[in-house]
């Protein structure tokens, strides 16, 4: 192909996928998947590399070209068949990411995979909204290995029915698991008549091609960091078990092009749930980089090619089973994240940005009603971190996630639930020459009885700021005007108002007048417990 060629080529294999995306959210039923658009699709190889995404989320989507390959070993693969899998330790991120895996053969020949991940807000945990305060895997909900859930185009109902029999809304579950279903079979009708198009021969040689022009644009971008050992250490707030002040390390090692990732420093797994497999921290890896590269790079296998990590096995970002992670594919990989760019901001100063929230500011509730149970989960935005090109954006989801916010409206109507107040966190993004994005405040009443998880970070440590500039305010939950910690859970009675204020970004350079400095200490509060480094 030419360039005109492959350029066609990449454009209708991303289609694939956002028309996957379309039917996902039109056919599901949870307001997470249809309002917030807490998914992603993707297509594979035979052999289970990435080849084309949709702009969905990015923690999915690394983290399964990270741990596609050994998904596709692991199992027999027929024509009509779909697999469905979350556990985080055999290629997912945490429970809630329910991932449906479909083959497509091509006269009788294995030729690609069409894949979808959609959060469940109810995946089985005791706590309403599946992300507890966990110690264990088997604590967040029900362990789904690599299964055939569909075989020869026909749904298998014991399979799908042992699921949902685990789940506290079946039939809402049943929508959500079914809409998967149906985005893979677009998926699949999709691909087969593009590989009609070209031909199998030529549309598998387009992927050689594909993923050579990535690899050529990543090195040549990669190559535009200075040579060198670059190294920062950031901190997790806590694990919500009493552990604080917890450390995570990146040694980045750059030379011609080629990136080694080093997390060996970084502590060790801990007893709460901030725990995640190294496929999330892969996720978070591939973000940061592909990020400077240029914007037209396929976002490929070969993208990622000149990039390798490693971090020690136990470790905060590579945990061991039975380790508790849900809060670590949401909140451990913002820091991730953060550490990385730390650690490029001495080799590109006028390129990489101050720290974004660094949180998801995840809440998860759920209760009772005349209706029946009901879920909720959802992650509010904040404020992004200032660099040389300007000010950061406020109120906006940023890094590992892409999702939207629930609308008041939908809320509103689906949940015993009124939002009393959503804003701008005026004044909450860090002081500089380019200040950073302010936070939001978003308050809740409860209209019935709940039980309320929250998993936040960025209450102790402030998102930095660079080159001097001011750091960005940390975050605040409060319920019956009492603060509340970090990472808790309680019941709410009706009348009860919850006030998240998410953190702001951080500043760029001090401005002119600003002799106050950088002021991006965390808040220091005195430490119960320290993770141990490794």
């Amino acid at each position: 192909m030419d360039g005109v060629d492959l350029s066609i080529f990449q454009s209708r294999l991303s289609a694939v996928c956002e028309e996957m995306g379309a039917a996902l959210q039109r056919a599901s039923l949870s307001t997470n998947i249809k309002d917030r658009l807490d998914f992603s699709c993707a297509v594979f190889d035979p052999h289970g590399e990435l080849c084309a995404q949709a702009a969905h989320i990015p923690v999915h989507l690394g983290s399964m070209a990270y741990a596609m390959r050994d998904i596709v070993d692991r199992m027999d693969w027929t024509g009509g068949d779909m697999v469905v899998v979350n556990d985080p330790y055999l290629g997912g991120t945490h429970l809630p990411d329910v991932t449906m895996i479909a083959p497509v053969f091509v006269e009788g020949r294995r030729i690609a995979f069409v894949a979808n991940r959609a959060h469940h807000a109810d995946i089985g945990a005791k706590m309403a909204g599946s992300m507890p305060l966990s110690r264990t895997l088997a604590e967040e909900g029900i362990i789904i290995p690599p299964r055939t859930i569909v075989r020869q185009s026909g749904i298998d109902e014991f399979a799908l029915d042992e699921i949902l029999s685990q789940l506290r809304n079946p039939l809402q579950a049943r929508g959500d698991f079914t809409a998967q279903i149906s985005a893979n079979r677009i998926g699949e009708r999709r691909l087969i008549e593009l590989i009609a198009a070209f031909g199998r021969r030529d549309y598998l040689e387009g992927l050689e091609q594909l993923n050579a022009y990535a690899a050529r644009l990543a090195r040549s971008a990669l190559a535009e960091i200075p040579d060198g050992r670059y190294r920062y250490r950031d901190f997790m707030d806590d694990d919500g078990m009493g552990y604080t002040d917890i450390p995570i390390v990146a040694t980045v090692t750059v030379e011609n092009g080629q990136v080694a990732v080093d997390f060996t420093g970084t502590a060790q797994q801990t007893e709460g749930n901030i725990n995640c497999p190294i496929s999330v921290a892969a996720a978070a890896v591939y973000y940061v980089f592909r990020c400077l590269m240029p914007f037209q790079t396929p976002t490929c296998s070969g993208s990622f090619r000149p990039l390798s990590l490693t971090a020690p096995a136990g470790c905060l970002v590579n945990a061991r089973r039975p380790a508790a992670v849900a809060a670590g594919n949401v909140e451990t990989s913002m820091r991730i994240v953060d550490v990385i760019m730390g650690a490029l901001a001495e080799a590109l100063p006028h390129i990489i940005p101050a720290a974004s929230q660094g949180t998801m500011n995840n809440i998860a509730m759920g209760g009772f009603t005349v209706d029946g149970p009901w879920d909720y989960y959802e992650t509010i935005g904040g404020g992004t971190g200032a660099s040389a090109e300007g000010a950061g954006a406020s109120a906006v989801h940023s890094h590992m996630t892409n999702t939207r916010n629930t609308p008041i409206e939908s809320l509103e109507i689906h949940f015993p639930l009124r939002i009393r107040r959503y804003a701008i966190r005026r004044g909450s993004g860090g002081r500089g020459r380019c200040r950073g994005g302010d936070g939001l405040i978003r308050e809740y009443e409860f209209l019935a009885p709940a039980a309320v998880t929250l998993l936040t970070e960025r209450r102790r440590y402030s998102p930095w700021g660079l080159n001097g500039a001011a750091s960005g305010q940390v975050g605040e939950n409060h319920v019956r005007r009492k603060r509340l910690p970090a990472k808790t859970a309680w019941s709410a009675k009706p009348g009860d108002i919850l006030s998240i204020a998410t953190p702001g970004g951080g500043g760029w350079n001090p401005a002119p007048d600003d002799a106050s400095g950088d002021d991006s200490r965390p808040i220091r509060r005195r430490p119960v417990k320290r993770i141990p480094c490794s």
